[in-house]
């Protein structure tokens, strides 16, 4: 790597870190080809990234963020997992490091705020951004669904009790 793609290395990832949610610092013991590819597959399914870049690289873009302090993480073969919604790098990685061995969570940031491993593992366990979403909306529609129940069941009661002394009637 020339120092023009080490520029635009650090700048892409300074970029990444700027608009991340979340940062999961996982370390990479001897995963094969296919297995990071399986797992950048379902971090982009899910709208996150899982990126390998060079200890020096990612320290230099951390310069200027609020992930400054994941800095002392970056020692040995670390991958950079991140996401805008703070929920689904973490989620992935925590999933896909209980299925395989060879991917462990070191740590990692949720903006300013720095998370060891179980900090990670329990952010995991949270609901997504569209989880929580959809249980709000649901809780918002809920009334007005019990509303236009009670209202309609009168009417239908009236119907059923016709209905019956028409039958009735024949």
């Amino acid at each position: 790597m020339d120092r023009g793609q080490k520029a635009d290395a650090v700048a892409a990832l300074n970029a990444t870190f700027k608009e991340a949610g979340v940062v999961v610092v996982t370390r990479n013991l001897g995963l094969t080809v296919s297995q990071s590819t399986e797992l950048r597959t379902k971090m982009r399914a899910e709208g996150a990234s899982f990126k390998v870049s060079k200890n020096r690289l990612a320290l230099r873009a951390l310069e200027g963020t609020d992930y400054a302090p994941i800095s002392d993480m970056l020692k040995g073969p670390v991958a950079l997992a991140t996401s805008d919604d703070p929920v689904a790098a973490a989620k992935i990685a925590v999933e896909f490091a209980k299925s395989n061995d060879l991917l462990e969570i070191v740590g990692g940031a949720m903006g300013d705020t720095l998370l060891d491993e179980a900090g990670v593992k329990s952010l995991a366990s949270m609901p997504s951004l569209d989880e929580l979403r959809g249980t709000i909306v649901g809780l918002l529609v809920a009334p007005q669904t019990k509303i236009a129940r009670v209202v309609k069941e009168p009417a239908g009661a009236l119907a059923r009790v016709v209905g019956a002394y028409a039958a009735a009637g024949e």
